[in-house]
């Protein structure tokens, strides 16, 4: 058995960034950007106005009141041509351009209006109210950098920068392929001595929650025959997840008939709990991770390393546990040489330091305490026992991925 740390490092430095593609910016929300986005424009790209009101000179109103005559308008959109001169003043919009000689804007309700007469009762200083050209960004700035998974907000700023494209990695597709004949589909028709598999659509979740393509290969059976043919639906994907086969009984196939069709293992066996019976290779240009059959124990290995690949291959520079320090609420025994993740729940105390209490029963076959998990408590191997109030690191479910 290898260490965790040594099995995520092998695993995540098998992967590279997957080559960009161009996509609409309306379809560009969740992908990770693959080229910095720059300003294509200044913005705005003049002076304008920050209030409905008047464009004057700041001297003419240094003292007030002041009366001003109005010599024309400066719609958004629009601008006013010519010169503001002494005692003269613009009619002026959000957004409308400042026109040349003006250095301030009056707002509309510190005036009184008749006619072409303008008295202005508050002062201003020079600038007041005037957005500069390139307040907001000028061209050839960089606005995003290439690495991150796009919000709302990016889109905006994409957007007002003038990119109606972009460019982000491809998503990586994953297959997905359960194994078993003691496993059966949601909603199937389930035999006596068989159990509703949970494994595929969870997985696919995970994948899609991570930026990712799932492609549901389906559940092959114990014959080696039927489980090479389905494999080979995985021709193409970046990466092939299987869950099941992967131990030592005499129905665990994927192994053998993987290897049958030339693939390179690295490893098969991880010293951690849950999940030992991880296997990670290559199946000419497809990645191969083979989880193990318990969902708990699937899951969790998707978390710990299914996640970093995934975020590899996107350009994502993400921590590889994102842990959080908490006391314990509840003394724990000393572990063995496997690296533990007990399913637990998060509460605060009084002074709202965190507290992880792990749930009693850790059985991998559980996924109803993953559900009602909080986080998963770290115990490194040969780690010694914990009394109540010992510092830990707990996994923490990033949302999106096991957590809402």
């Amino acid at each position: 058995m290898i260490p965790v740390a040594e099995a995520l490092q092998r695993i995540v430095g098998s992967f590279e960034p997957l080559a960009p593609e161009q996509i609409a910016l309306s379809e560009a929300l969740g992908r990770v950007l693959a080229e910095d986005v720059v300003a294509r424009r200044t913005q705005p790209p003049v002076a304008v106005s920050a209030m409905d009101g008047y464009a004057a000179r700041a001297t003419d109103i240094a003292t007030v009141p002041a009366v001003l005559r109005q010599i024309g308008e400066a719609p958004a959109g629009g601008a006013y041509e010519g010169t503001v001169g002494a005692g003269e003043c613009v009619r002026i919009f959000t957004g409308g351009p400042v026109p040349d000689g003006a250095d301030t804007i009056v707002i509309q309700e510190d005036t009184t209006v008749d006619g072409e007469s303008v008295t202005v009762s508050e002062s201003n200083s020079a600038g007041h109210y005037i957005r500069p050209a390139g307040l907001d960004f000028r061209a050839g700035a960089v606005g995003i950098e290439a690495g991150r998974a796009l919000t709302a907000r990016d889109i905006g700023l994409a957007g007002a920068m003038n990119h109606p494209w972009l460019a982000v990695r491809r998503r990586p597709r994953v297959a997905i392929l359960a194994t078993g004949d003691e496993v059966v589909m949601p909603g199937d028709p389930v035999g006596p001595h068989q159990i509703v598999s949970s494994n595929s659509v969870a997985l696919a979740a995970f994948v899609r929650a991570c930026g990712g393509a799932p492609i549901n290969l389906g559940i092959a059976p114990d014959r080696a025959d039927v489980l090479a043919a389905m494999a080979e639906g995985a021709r193409g994907a970046d990466l092939l997840i299987t869950t099941g086969g992967v131990s030592v009984g005499d129905h665990d196939l994927v192994r053998r008939v993987l290897g049958e069709q030339g693939l390179d293992m690295d490893f098969w066996r991880i010293a951690m709990r849950p999940g030992k019976p991880l296997m990670f290779g290559r199946l000419g240009n497809t990645a191969v991770m083979g989880l193990p059959g318990n969902p708990v124990s699937a899951m969790v290995c998707a978390l710990i390393f299914l996640r970093p690949a995934m975020a590899r291959m996107l350009g994502l520079d993400e921590e590889a546990e994102p842990t959080v320090a908490a006391r314990l609420a509840a003394p724990l025994a000393e572990n063995d040489r496997r690296q533990d993740y007990l399913r637990a729940r998060l509460t605060r105390d009084s002074d709202g330091s965190l507290l992880a209490e792990a749930f009693s029963a850790q059985d991998s076959s559980m996924i109803s305490l993953l559900a009602h998990a909080d986080g998963l408590i770290v115990r490194p191997p040969h780690a010694p026992a914990a009394p109540a109030g010992e510092r830990v690191d707990v996994l923490t479910f990033p949302k999106g991925y096991l957590a809402t």
